[in-house]
């Protein structure tokens, strides 16, 4: 472990006065082709975002419900230290930090990161923040080496088989008390001859599903359709997800799909606890808030899902990682009532989630910050990937449907991008 991180459990102290500074670049139309290294911070979307590189500082929490309160703390002792010389000024400028937070509370691994440099992008602007004698992306793209030789799949914790069971055990505990939903999710191995490199991945998830919230974070790679938080100043935002359908072969077969999403019960009824957890938080914090009245289609590159966009004005200040401890879990991938859920997923899941469906994203010193939902994701260990996918189990689902219908096409945005 580098001298300038630290490790809460140790009780280490934080790197003190980081030298941070942000200058306006050239705009170079494509962040990835920047980074140098494998070991990629990333948060993009339709072409914009954030690309990090090296490590100024690094910390990895201990298990609890408080790791998230934990990880703010260290970062703004970190934020406070600092020397900061920001010359552009908007959100994710100066000092920046990723994080990936776990799932379950007694699960360890949440990690936070502050690279040594970062390049940015946003509405024409461009800019690139580097701590202390980093030097700058380079002239031009650096060429990486996509997987050679085959990928061999075996399957996670549960198979298909053992899966479905879990999902009728799951409707069978839903329809016989107050349990109400429940997001049953599994794991996926891939194994390649060589490392993989997560630039690889992260370029060909963010040319095929742009519409998408392409993340890298300390070994944890995605592509998330689901916005948990975004916070610009003042004014917040969530992109609330629940109900999915695949994408139809024909322009009629897609529109059937979903047409036939807006109509089913049993999706509006999953969408709906999604709604009023992310409301009920939010409601807290803001003077104004707005819902809208009722969802729409969000039409990805190979799923369509029903979305209701929420926004809202703070009404006293509350940092973009603040706000999504208190979001998380949201009943998108946990259930509702949410302890309970929990309690079904140890039981019935027979796995540790790690960091997948916790949130992942970035903040910046003034509390601004996108925060998604780890999902359509692998964590990478050299050549060996894990992949997960989730489906959200009501009274009415049909486990032979969950699986072939919902879960198979969330794993195939990993598995396109481990293979091409």
């Amino acid at each position: 472990m580098a001298a300038d991180q630290t490790h809460a459990s140790r009780g280490r102290t934080v790197p003190g006065g980081l030298a941070v500074r942000t200058v306006p670049v050239p705009d170079p139309g494509e962040l990835l082709p920047l980074l140098a290294e494998p070991a990629a911070l990333a948060w993009l979307h339709r072409g914009e975002g954030l690309v990090g590189w090296g490590e100024a500082a690094r910390v990895v929490l201990p298990a609890g419900v408080d790791r998230f309160a934990a990880g703010e703390k260290w970062l703004r002792a970190v934020f406070e230290a600092a020397d900061i010389e920001d010359q552009v000024g908007l959100p994710g400028c100066g000092p920046v930090a990723f994080g990936s937070f776990t799932f379950d509370p007694v699960s360890e691994g949440s990690v936070v990161v502050i690279p040594r440099a970062v390049a940015g992008r946003r509405d024409g602007q461009a800019w690139l923040t580097t701590i202390g004698e980093e030097p700058g992306p380079p002239a031009g793209p650096v060429p990486v080496q996509p997987v050679t030789g085959p990928v061999r799949w075996h399957d996670g914790t549960l198979t298909a088989l053992e899966w479905q069971q879990a999902v009728a055990a799951a409707v069978v505990r839903i329809r016989a008390g107050s349990l109400r939903k429940v997001v049953l999710a599994r794991d996926l191995f891939a194994t390649a001859a060589d490392p993989f490199d997560v630039r690889v991945l992260l370029s060909r998830l963010a040319s095929r599903y742009p519409d998408c919230y392409t993340f890298s974070c300390a070994g944890l790679v995605g592509a998330t359709p689901e916005l948990l938080i975004r916070r610009e100043e003042q004014n917040v935002s969530s992109l609330v997800l629940a109900g999915t359908v695949p994408r139809g072969s024909t322009l009629a077969e897609d529109r059937a799909y979903g047409d036939g999403l807006l109509a089913s019960a049993k999706d509006a009824e999953e969408h709906a606890y999604v709604v009023d957890s992310v409301r009920d938080v939010l409601a807290r914090h803001c003077d104004r808030l707005e819902v809208a009245a009722a969802p729409s289609l969000l039409r990805l590159a190979n799923l369509q899902h029903l979305a209701t966009a929420v926004t809202g004005r703070l009404a006293a200040d509350a940092s973009a990682l603040a706000l999504a401890a208190e979001l998380h879990p949201t009943a998108a991938v946990c259930g509702t009532p949410a302890d309970a859920a929990l309690e079904l997923i140890r039981e019935l899941e027979g796995m540790d989630r790690g960091r997948y469906a916790g949130p992942v994203g970035w903040l910046d010193s003034r509390g601004n910050g996108e925060w998604g939902i780890a999902l359509r994701c692998a964590e990478l260990d050299g050549p060996r990937a894990r992949l997960f996918a989730g489906s959200g189990i009501v009274a009415g689902s049909d486990p032979r449907s969950e699986l072939t219908e919902d879960q198979q096409p969330k794993f195939r945005p990993m598995q396109y991008a481990i293979e091409g």
